[in-house]
C-alpha cells in the first residue's frame, strides 16, 4: 500500500471518528421512540412513561412511548433489532425478554447478547403469589395441596407467553409437580383485574398491581417473591419462609431496563445512561416508583450486560424442563 493510499485511509478514519463525535454531541436532535411490548397500564409501560417524562425534560426532545403488545414482546423486539443504531429507537423491557425468555426458549428470533445494546437498568419490583378470595388456600403449602387434590382444575394468569410471571409460574408448577392451566393476557394490570373478578384462580402478580387489591381484600396473598417481607404487607411471608422445600431459592425480583439496537455509539449510550442514572437517584423518582410498589435501579451499561450474562446459564438450565413456545 502506497503512502498516498495510507494517508487517504487515515483521513477517512479520522473524519469518521470526528463525525461520530459530532453526532454524539448533537444527540438527541429529534424525538426518541421507546417501544413497549405490553399494553398500556402494565408494569413495563408504567416504568417507561415515568422515565420518559423525566428524560424529555433532561434531553429537551419529545420522548414517545409506543405500545406494541402481543407475541411475547416480539412486536417491540423485532422492530428494535432492525432499527438504525442511532439512539432514536429504544426498547423498555424486562427480565422476561432479556434473559428468562431467551434462556428458556429456542424459538425466539433474536439474541439479546448479540442484537442489543444495553443502556441501563431502571427499576426493580417483587411479585406476590395471589389467589382469588373464594379459593380455600392461605399458604403456599395449601395452594400446592389443593392443586394436587384438583389436578388441572386451577388456572393461572400471566402478562403473556414468555413473560416473567409465566416462566416463573411454570418453574414453580414443575418443581411442585402440580397441574394448572395457563391463561395469558397482555399486561399485569389485566391479570390483577381478572383475579378480582374471580375469573382466575392464581397468579404471580407484580406488587404494582396486586398490593392494592390485597390490602382491600379483593385478592389474597400467600407469599412474596422477594428476599424479605414487604413493609406494606408485613403479614405475607416470603417464599423462603414457606414450609415447602421445593420452592426455597425461587425468591426473586423482576427488573426493567432500557436497551437499543446493537452497534450504538458508546457516546450516545453514555449520554442516555448518565441521564437515566441522574433521574433514578432523584427523590422524586423514588417517590413516584414507590407509589407503584417499585424502586429505582441504575448502573453502567457493562453492569447491565454482565447481569444478563450471569443469569443466562441459570435460565438455560430451567429451559431443559420448562418448554415454552408461541403455539
Amino acid at each position: 500500500m502506497g503512502v498516498g493510499t495510507v494517508l487517504r485511509v487515515l483521513a477517512i478514519v479520522g473524519f469518521s471518528a470526528i463525525a461520530m463525535g459530532a453526532n454524539a454531541q448533537d444527540y438527541p436532535a429529534r424525538p426518541i421512540r421507546i417501544l413497549v411490548g405490553f399494553a398500556a397500564g402494565g408494569g413495563v409501560d408504567t416504568v417507561a412513561r415515568v422515565y420518559a417524562a423525566k428524560l424529555q425534560e433532561l434531553l429537551n426532545v419529545p420522548i414517545v412511548v409506543e405500545n406494541k403488545p402481543g407475541a411475547s414482546e416480539l412486536l417491540a423486539a423485532l422492530p428494535l433489532t432492525r432499527a438504525a443504531p442511532d439512539g432514536y429507537t429504544l426498547w423498555m423491557t424486562s427480565a422476561s425478554s432479556l434473559v428468562r425468555g431467551p434462556g428458556v426458549r429456542t424459538d425466539l428470533p433474536y439474541d439479546p447478547l448479540k442484537q442489543l445494546t444495553f443502556i441501563s437498568r431502571v427499576a426493580e419490583v417483587e411479585a406476590l403469589y395471589v389467589v382469588k378470595p373464594s379459593l380455600p388456600v392461605h399458604s403456599v403449602r395449601e395452594l400446592i395441596d389443593y392443586a394436587k387434590q384438583h389436578p388441572g382444575k386451577l388456572n393461572y394468569g400471566s402478562a403473556g407467553i414468555g413473560s416473567s410471571n409465566h416462566l416463573l409460574t411454570e418453574q414453580f408448577r414443575l418443581l411442585t409437580k402440580i397441574e394448572m392451566v395457563h391463561v395469558p393476557f397482555k399486561s399485569d394490570a389485566e391479570v390483577a383485574r381478572e383475579l378480582t373478578g374471580g375469573t382466575l384462580d392464581f397468579a404471580m402478580a407484580i406488587t404494582t398491581f396486586s398490593t392494592p387489591f390485597v390490602k382491600d381484600g379483593r385478592i389474597r396473598a400467600v407469599a412474596v417473591t422477594g428476599p424479605q417481607r414487604l413493609a406494606e404487607l408485613p403479614d405475607v411471608p416470603t417464599l423462603d419462609e414457606s414450609d415447602v422445600p421445593e420452592v426455597r431459592g425461587l425468591g426473586t425480583y423482576l427488573f426493567y431496563g432500557l436497551v437499543g439496537p446493537a452497534g450504538m455509539s458508546p457516546a450516545v449510550v453514555k449520554k442516555l445512561n448518565d441521564a437515566l442514572t441522574k433521574i433514578a437517584q432523584t427523590p422524586e423518582m423514588a417517590r413516584k416508583l414507590t407509589t407503584v410498589s417499585m424502586r429505582p435501579a441504575f448502573g453502567s451499561p457493562l453492569d447491565f450486560r454482565r447481569l444478563i450474562e450471569s443469569e443466562m446459564p441459570r435460565w438455560k438450565e430451567v429451559g431443559k424442563t420448562v418448554k415454552i413456545t408461541n403455539s
